[in-house]
């Protein structure tokens, strides 16, 4: 394929990838895509390391092994895709027959197969961290062109996951507000006081007992329906 036919089929795919709204759908079409897209590849996933405990989702596998090598990573804490997702913004392993960054690793990837990879850095936060990876059976698979279509879709991929990642986010504020704005009322009709006192108390409440606002709303909202609950059938 050529560089003009590799830029247009870049172009078509971005548009395309638009009209998937679910994170695992976009996640897959870009794993897929890869494939087609990038010379050399034979397998590639995405991952997302989350938490103080580096918890790592593999999205959209394109096969068995992508996953089987992360779980080799994880198990030596160390590798490609922790190295792009942490630290190095492009991360490219020509022979892992020769490889002495990640000795544990890279005899156990050849051993799965793989004699070649690639790995992008999608993003880093301060508890999630992302990369896409892509392997191959043969050594030397990936050129420069490989490196330049790669990042393209690595691109897409950590807007896919910052978008989904804030659209969570204002779901959980908006549910927060909600819950918030119920204890409020609770507090309102039980005292008799207007709504700023009412969130005044809340919070006075939530420091106290150290506890976030919104969980505190959420306990006494189930404690109040509990309530109500008990006094309908006694």
């Amino acid at each position: 394929m050529s560089e003009r036919d590799i830029t247009s089929a870049l172009a078509l795919f971005a548009r395309d990838l638009t009209a998937h709204g679910d994170l695992d759908t976009k996640l897959r079409e870009i794993t897929r895509a890869a494939l087609d897209l990038v010379p050399g590849a034979d397998a590639a996933d995405i991952v997302e390391i989350a938490g103080r405990k580096s918890t790592f989702t593999s999205h959209g596998p394109t096969s068995d092994l992508p996953p089987r090598l992360d779980a080799l990573q994880i198990e030596f804490g160390e590798g490609p895709c922790l190295d792009a997702a942490t630290s190095v913004e492009v991360v490219r392993a020509d022979d892992l027959t020769l490889e002495m960054r990640w000795p544990k690793y890279a005899p156990a990837a050849v051993e799965a197969g793989v004699r070649s990879s690639l790995s992008f850095q999608l993003f880093t936060h301060r508890d999630t961290f992302g990369a896409l990876n892509l392997f191959a059976h043969e050594p030397s698979a990936f050129s420069d062109e490989a490196i330049a279509v790669g990042e393209a879709l690595a691109t897409h991929a950590a807007i896919a996951l910052t978008s989904s990642r804030v659209e969570d986010q204002l779901h959980s504020a908006l549910a927060s507000r909600d819950i918030i704005g119920q204890a409020k009322g609770m507090i309102m009709e039980r005292f008799g006081v207007d709504a700023e006192h009412a969130f005044s108390l809340l919070t006075r409440l939530s420091q106290d007992s150290n506890t976030a606002i919104s969980r505190l709303s959420a306990e006494l909202v189930s404690k109040g329906s509990e309530s109500k609950s008990s006094g309908s059938t006694g």
